[in-house]
């Protein structure tokens, strides 16, 4: 049967990556072996044979936490790793639905269709009381190569049925949760630890997809995202890590006319932007990546 290795990042969350984990521990697995390989700077009060657990106490961001789980896969010949947020609860058959399709085509990163856990919504005050907990967060993700921003595909969206049928090919797949074969980390490598934060896994899906791999989002695998529960809701930190990491990633992959538009944007957040905007430009074209300047 083929192992899946599952990793968890945690970073001074003890009960949301529990509540995960706990989760996961439910998830039918007849026709695949797993484990969990939960990355953490702190002890957590849990305990399951089919939980491994890497500490490690500097912070390495989301790429170079989930990087650790992804060596260990690599070392120990998982056939499959997947990568999932702390802050989701599964659906107990998402992930063999998710096996069933990549075993057809090896070659495909795959991810669930997300909802917002229900209470979590942007907006919830919209919803009927009956809406809430089938609200799309995401259904793959799009790029904007003109702007480079990502936007999740459908996000707000109440699900009557419309997203059950036809898997989506997306631009990109979310790092809340993706499925891939180990070889795509033996062939492309792992997240860029440059990133350390946001734009990371858009980076990741762009050198699969340029490598032959195809993205893919299966509908009727299902879970569900406690928004917010993983970042700082503080603006800073998304001021700094988006405005340094697009000028990153837009260098390395939009097209010309998009890199002139990108640096005269940069140039702007330079002089009139808000104070974190203004570093993370000043950290990119100093060559400053991983944590930078965010302590």
């Amino acid at each position: 049967m083929p192992k899946i290795a599952i990793i968890i990042l945690n970073w001074n969350q003890p009960q949301l990556t529990i509540s995960t984990i706990e989760s996961f521990l439910k998830i039918e697995h007849k026709l695949f072996e797993y484990q969990i390989i939960l990355v953490t700077n702190q002890q957590l009060k849990i305990e399951n044979c089919k939980l491994k657990i890497i500490q490690y106490s500097a912070n390495l961001g989301y790429s170079g936490g989930n990087n650790l789980g992804i060596k260990y896969a690599l070392k120990n010949n998982f056939d499959y790793v997947l990568v999932a947020n702390n802050d989701i609860r599964v659906n107990p058959n998402f992930l063999q639905i998710l096996i069933n399709e990549i075993k057809i085509n090896p070659k495909q990163i795959l991810a669930p269709k997300i909802y917002f856990e229900k209470g979590y919504e942007f907006h919830k005050n919209r919803y009927k009381s009956s809406e809430l907990g089938k609200v799309i967060w995401a259904m793959g993700s799009k790029i904007d190569w003109g702007n480079v921003y990502g936007s999740n595909i459908a996000i707000d969206n109440v699900d009557h049925g419309q997203f059950s049928n036809n898997p989506q090919t997306p631009d990109f797949i979310s790092g809340c949760c993706l499925l891939a074969p180990a070889n795509l980390f033996k062939t492309i490598g792992l997240f860029d630890e440059k990133y350390y934060l946001y734009l990371e896994d858009i980076d990741l899906s762009v050198r699969a997809s340029k490598s032959g791999y195809t993205l893919k989002i299966i509908p009727n695998s299902i879970i569900w995202h406690i928004n917010s529960g993983t970042a700082i809701a503080a603006s800073n930190i998304q001021d700094y890590f988006i405005t340094r990491n697009r000028l990153l990633f837009a260098y390395k992959y939009a097209p010309l006319k998009t890199k002139l538009a990108i640096f005269r944007e940069s140039i702007k957040h330079l002089l009139f932007g808000r104070p974190w905007q203004k570093i993370g430009v000043r950290d990119y074209y100093l060559s400053k990546f991983g944590q930078g300047s965010w302590v």
